[in-house]
């Protein structure tokens, strides 16, 4: 596993994208949580006796054991715990629910919601999370991996968990770097192995994205090093679902910056050789980091 010091090179590459960009959210971009809530312990299964609390609506931006945060579209973020009286449904029926309880494994981040909270001494519990079933199926279909183009689940996902417009939001935990041969996309087998390896290093990670970018070398045309850069990128990305168990909904929009940020000189051929590379960034945001 190749891992890059320069942190600098990602954000480069983030301003380069032309951030906002989808996220991870899941992955995943979010709005900045808020800083000041701590919140501790196991909630009443009985929230019958409690106090209303306030009503909170936007997306679900953070997921962590039995607390969960919500963003509202004007930026602010409520933590909230989920217990065993938290009741979750799906209007409209979907699966043929039809507005029956749902379990908590279907709040995915990046899930549109509405919350009903109740007032506890260690903070806010949900009573009622209600949810569309059209988003709870487009957030499925992207947890499950069933399938889409490229294209479909790329834009499936940006339109569950919105758009970051500040690359300096992002903490960069890690970098590997997967090469290839000329003209070529294939992986090796280390190529594999380093792939899953970072995998399940971002696993171990509360709220970790992969950012995955493709590049070449100096050889062809600005044309063919697009679509070779964008080919590695795919296969990467690929890989990663299919054989390392990565979810699509944790992944950044992936991307080819064809012969752009050379690793090395691309005069020599071992300087070539390190151009021709996908980037696996693992990021999380500064607002969820440590959540």
């Amino acid at each position: 596993m190749n891992v890059i010091s320069k942190r600098h090179r990602v954000l480069v590459l983030l301003a380069a994208l032309g951030m906002p960009v989808s996220g991870s959210l899941s992955a995943q971009e979010l709005y900045p949580s808020r800083t000041d809530i701590t919140v501790n312990g196991v909630p009443p299964a009985d929230l019958s006796e409690l106090t209303a609390g306030p009503e909170v609506e936007g997306f679900i931006s953070a997921r962590s054991g039995n607390k969960m945060q919500v963003t509202s579209p004007d930026g602010t973020s409520t933590v909230m715990f989920i217990s065993e009286g938290t009741e979750i449904r799906s209007s409209g029926g979907f699966l043929g629910l039809n507005r029956d309880k749902l379990a908590a494994d279907s709040l995915l981040n990046g899930l549109p919601v509405s919350v009903k909270t109740v007032q506890w001494a260690s903070g806010l519990v949900a009573s009622q999370i209600a949810l569309k079933n059209k988003d709870l199926k487009t957030a499925s279909m992207i947890r499950n991996g069933t399938a889409q183009g490229f294209a479909e689940q790329t834009a499936a996902t940006e339109a569950l968990r919105g758009r970051m417009g500040d690359i300096d939001k992002y903490n960069v935990k890690g970098t590997t770097n997967v090469y290839f041969d000329t003209g070529k996309w294939n992986l090796s087998p280390r190529a594999e192995s380093d792939l899953c390896a970072t995998a399940a290093q971002a696993e171990a990670m509360d709220n970790a994205l992969l950012l995955v970018v493709g590049y070449t070398d100096s050889v062809g045309s600005e044309d063919y090093n697009q679509v070779l850069s964008e080919r590695r990128a795919g296969r990467v990305v690929n890989y990663l679902q299919q054989r390392c168990g990565w979810k699509p909904y944790r992944m950044l929009t992936p991307t080819g910056m064809a012969e752009a940020d050379p690793l090395a000189n691309n005069d020599t051929a071992a300087g070539k050789a390190q151009n021709r590379r996908v980037s696996v960034n693992i990021l999380v945001s500064k607002g969820l980091d440590g959540l």
